[in-house]
């Protein structure tokens, strides 16, 4: 099983792909792979971004309960 990639490692990646898409000359074909890649990884990346959005919100949640509850 692949072992799955970081957000830092899917960042780096989509900078290359823009990179790419950028500075070189490409065929309309790799112009389009390289889209593709890019809209994949940004989805990827928004996803994983959300996550963790979630993920501190409810920690927060937790956290002023648990501050409430020592304070009081």
């Amino acid at each position: 099983m692949a072992k799955k990639k970081s957000y830092e490692e899917m960042m780096s990646e989509l900078e290359n792909v823009i990179n790419l898409m950028e500075n070189n000359d490409v065929s309309l074909e790799d112009a389009i792979k390289n889209y593709e890649k890019g809209m994949k990884l940004y989805y990827k990346l928004y996803k994983r971004l959300d996550e963790a959005e979630g993920k501190i919100k409810i920690l927060n949640e937790h956290g002023e309960e648990n501050f409430l509850k020592e304070d009081g």
